[in-house]
């Protein structure tokens, strides 16, 4: 078995050892029919019989879960050990010309457990279990609200000074603050809005200063943390984009009617 993307050094490891334990359980056991030979990009639902498993004696096999890719079975693993429950969608695909050798499964099981392999068994098929494990907790997205915290102010006071070191990333839960920049306002932050962001992504000195206008709420989520969020999640980032790139037309519409030229 090979896992989608990166796969760690814990995974590498337990792969290596699991490739081998498929011919210990089979050997001795029957062939139920002469090996199937299958070319590179073959849908192999119409070709594997569902009272059978295969042994991949060459070549390697995509497994796709509900249409998503989640692994490869590779040379000396088993397919079809156990079929798809009602209501998944499990779909094989020869990535290699393949060779499968097809086994009766009842039979093989038998056999399995006539050897005195049941113990192998469990090895084999928790080893896959927690590989697939392992996946699910590199892809899952972290959660990240314990570390953000809430801050109340009054009217007038700064939440971001011109010329600072960006180290939090804001969000107006409640109220509306003005932005400045040298002293003139250039803009406002409204309910909802994120600010605070571009500095963090470009590295800079706050180029701007924010001040509450009323009473606010105001979540603040550290900087590294906030970097994190958008690389899991596109949609903060696309968010983000299409936010600053508002403001932008604004402050161009601006300068264009002040008879300025856009910088």
């Amino acid at each position: 078995m090979y896992l989608v993307g990166e796969q760690s050094a814990y995974a590498e490891e337990w792969i290596t050892r699991l490739q081998g334990l498929p011919s210990r359980l089979l050997e001795g056991a029957p062939a139920s029919d002469s090996p199937l030979e299958l070319s590179a990009d073959t849908l192999l639902g119409s070709h594997i019989r569902p009272d059978q498993l295969y042994l991949i004696e060459a070549g390697l096999v995509q497994v796709a879960l509900n249409d998503r890719n989640l692994f490869y079975l590779s040379e000396g693993d088993v397919l079809n050990l156990a079929p798809a429950p009602e209501g998944l969608e499990c779909r094989y695909r020869a990535q290699a010309p393949l060779r499968l050798v097809p086994f009766d499964r009842p039979t093989a099981l038998a056999h399995i457990g006539a050897a005195g392999k049941s113990e192998l068994l469990a090895d084999y098929l928790g080893g896959h279990a927690w590989l697939l494990a392992e996946a699910v907790t590199r892809l899952k997205q972290p959660e990240y609200r314990s570390a953000s915290g809430f801050k109340h102010v009054a009217g007038g006071e700064v939440l971001i000074r011109q010329g600072d070191e960006p180290d939090h990333v804001f969000i107006i839960i409640d109220g509306h603050a003005e932005v400045f920049v040298d002293g003139l306002k250039v803009g406002d932050v409204a309910k909802e809005e994120i600010f605070g962001a571009m500095a963090v992504f470009t590295e800079e000195k706050r180029t701007a200063t924010v001040i509450a206008s009323t009473a606010c709420t105001v979540m603040m989520i550290p900087k590294d943390q906030f970097l994190a969020m958008t690389q899991s999640n596109p949609k903060i980032a696309h968010s983000l984009i299409e936010s600053m790139a508002k403001k932008i037309n604004v402050l161009n519409r601006q300068l264009t009617g002040s008879g300025l030229e856009p910088q």
